[in-house]
């Protein structure tokens, strides 16, 4: 199975995209944001860095899905749909215009067309006072003074999200709207395991 994992900032989706791994014994493809190189460019310079950055990301994130392309049994904890919604919003905030976000549009959708389907599109579902605790909790010195921003991006996350999967076409069998309190905990993620395996059995019908 395809497993991709698609989340606000803060929702928990390394430390569930780890867990479904080990859990499928499947590969990992971990979110190259995070540890990209212009990640605090674009933070400390929205509105200049907006659209380069948002290409950047798409980038490092196709290379990796690229390479495995032929693996039928693996996890991303990001999927070229999660990026658009990032690009969404910063045009919804003026961060970029519309020629740019066109522009970041034709970009993925080239990418699109050289990768498989995600079979599951695992969406984790969580209110903005989790997401910031969560921020706050994993404690990333590039975070800080974020908290207008996100809380404004986790606002506008899931609706925008919604519309980017009608925008493509994405059957609701390959979506799994997923609410989350603790997956730390044996009982919820079992409970977790459970919905993914039945929404793999819809997504295969």
């Amino acid at each position: 199975m395809r497993l991709g994992v698609i989340g606000p900032t803060g929702a928990g989706k390394s430390l569930l995209s780890q867990k479904i791994a080990d859990y499928y014994h499947a590969t990992l493809i971990e979110e190259p944001v995070a540890k990209s190189p212009f990640l605090p460019i674009f933070y400390n310079n929205k509105e200049t860095m907006s659209f380069i950055a948002q290409n950047a990301f798409y980038s490092e994130l196709f290379i990796l899905l690229y390479k495995e392309r032929n693996n039928e049994n693996m996890v991303s904890d990001s999927t070229m749909f999660s990026n658009l919604v990032f690009s969404e919003q910063l045009r919804g905030e003026g961060y970029m215009d519309q020629h740019e976000l066109e522009l970041v549009y034709q970009i993925a959708e080239e990418g699109l067309k050289a990768l498989p389907e995600v079979d599951v599109h695992i969406v984790i579902m969580r209110s903005n006072e989790q997401l910031l605790g969560n921020v706050k909790k994993r404690g990333r010195e590039i975070e800080q003074g974020q908290e207008a921003y996100l809380s404004k991006h986790n606002t506008n996350y899931y609706p925008v999200l919604r519309k980017i999967f009608d925008y493509y076409k994405v059957n609701d069998k390959h979506i799994l709207w997923l609410p989350i309190t603790d997956m730390e905990d044996p009982k919820e993620f079992a409970s977790i395991i459970e919905r993914i395996n039945r929404q793999y059995k819809k997504a295969l019908d």
